[in-house]
């Protein structure tokens, strides 16, 4: 009993583990700005768990800030997108399992 009390908290442990940084699937950002905006990213959701508007609010002030203005920010599950913008200046990523993270910068 004891083992199988062990085995299914390592599982969990890993479940965590896998869903606990973020995955980028999509970015044609130079390394440098893609890092900090993943790092952003990460900040935002893990302050704003239970905000999806307050996260992208914090990342989009954040990266207008850092990087120039007009950026948008869409925070969520389960949601479908097709945008215009500046090349150079998208990151589409997941994080925390389902959630998903498109920022990208129109002119």
């Amino acid at each position: 009993m004891a083992d199988d009390e062990k085995k299914e908290a390592g599982e969990k442990a890993d479940h965590h583990r896998l869903h606990s940084f973020p995955l980028i699937r999509h970015s044609d950002m130079a390394e440098e700005m893609r890092t900090e905006a993943m790092e952003l990213c990460v900040t935002a959701c893990e302050k704003f768990a239970s905000s999806n508007e307050a996260a992208s609010k914090m990342i989009k002030e954040n990266m207008d800030k850092k990087f120039g203005s007009s950026w948008h920010v869409v925070v969520g599950e389960g949601f479908g997108f097709e945008i215009t913008y500046e090349t150079k200046n998208l990151l589409y990523l997941y994080f925390g399992g389902a959630t998903a993270i498109a920022v990208w910068k129109c002119s």
